[in-house]
């Protein structure tokens, strides 16, 4: 495990091994065939806050499943609520329908209805017909507080800032840390934000991959486990934000190409809560817990032309379901750690300061541990 010189590194990058599956070439949840993504990041302005004006620390990630129309292609998804004190928009028709009919946009707490309002735009312009001659169309938005370093009131976030994040979406590296969504998040009381992960599972189990993108900003600083060491209780001198322990919320999105509909998504949606827990998560009262799952392998018409249609689907027992489970749960895990690694100090609004990760000190202690 070496030391930390230059850019803030990614888990891996230092010899940190989490689980033992193999990540895909990128070890990003853009590892899964067709998927992109795309951030638009807004740092503006120092000082005292002026509700409505700044300091601004915020943005937008946006996750598209596939570069096609996802309002007449749609993909199969799911969502498990871990903890619900959240305002995502979009998440009843998603649990009644099973599909995912836009790009997944993350966003903070106040600016989901702007952000919601650019997913609507993109969706108009690609199919105009869209309340007029076909049915309405259903915006993904989740959330989490970038309160303590954002003038969230401001809702700086908006429809064009979610209308460029779609533009910009590609295959490829995922930026993470202090990014879109991220840049105003604090996680286990240190800066926080975007991080991202994949596995990819053995050809004779079907090749598949799960990637895992985590916008982070929950748990105290006492709970952080990286790797099973209590690192948060082995650090010290690094005071949490303001003086209290931040409490705020995590979402998680996992991508897939195993050939999934949205019942076992549910299934695989579950175990990303279980790689939260192996981080330290007890998903608090006041945080907003979410993974949603979503299959690019399938893709659902919104207008069938026979009344039956013929779907391949994994079939729920052996090898290959249970690592595909083992395969959300370690890229969960690994994607918290990245958000972690990757996120640098930031000053916002009133002069709040949160802290990065020590890394040189953190990698010691995960020396000492064994870990190297």
């Amino acid at each position: 495990m070496s030391g930390t010189v230059g850019p803030r590194p990614r888990a891996r990058e230092v010899g940190l091994v989490l689980g033992e599956l193999e990540p895909g070439p990128l070890n990003a949840i853009t590892d899964v065939p067709d998927v992109r993504v795309g951030q638009v990041t807004l740092v503006e302005g120092e000082g005292p806050l002026v509700p409505g004006q700044g300091p601004i620390r915020t943005g937008v990630t946006v996750i598209l499943p596939h570069a096609g129309n996802l309002f007449r292609e749609k993909v199969p998804g799911a969502l498990f609520v871990l903890n619900g004190f959240g305002k995502p928009t979009g998440v009843a028709q998603l649990e009644e329908l099973g599909v995912v009919e836009t790009p997944i946009a993350l966003t903070s707490t106040l600016s989901v209805p702007r952000v919601a309002d650019g997913l609507l735009e993109h969706a108009i312009r690609t199919d105009p017909e869209i309340g007029i001659t076909t049915s309405t169309v259903n915006p993904l938005v989740f959330e989490c507080s970038d309160a303590w370093l954002n003038d969230m009131q401001g809702r700086h976030a908006r429809a064009e800032h979610a209308l460029e994040a779609i533009r910009r979406a590609s295959l490829g590296p995922v930026e993470e840390g202090n990014v879109g969504a991220g840049t105003g998040m604090i996680l286990f009381g240190f800066k926080g934000g975007i991080g991202t992960a994949s596995r990819r599972l053995p050809a004779e189990l079907g090749g598949y991959t799960v990637g895992a993108l985590v916008l982070g900003n929950f748990g105290r600083r006492a709970q952080l486990t990286v790797a099973g060491v209590p690192l948060g209780r082995l650090l010290r001198g690094w005071p949490p934000p303001g003086g209290r322990e931040e409490r705020g919320s995590v979402i998680v999105v996992l991508a897939t190409d195993a050939p999934l509909l949205d019942r076992a998504l549910g299934r695989l949606a579950r175990r990303g809560a279980l790689g939260l827990a192996r981080t330290g998560s007890i998903a608090g009262h006041g945080s907003g817990d979410f993974v949603l799952a979503f299959s690019s392998a399938i893709r659902i018409p919104h207008e069938p032309t026979e009344p039956v249609i013929p779907l391949r689907h994994l079939a729920e027992s052996g090898r290959s379901i249970d690592t595909l489970f083992q395969a959300a749960i370690e890229a969960t895990e690994e994607a918290v750690v990245n958000a972690l690694f990757r996120a640098e100090t930031m000053t916002g609004r009133d002069g709040h300061t949160a802290y990065a990760l020590p890394l040189d000190e953190a990698l010691e202690h995960l020396r000492r541990a064994g870990h190297h």
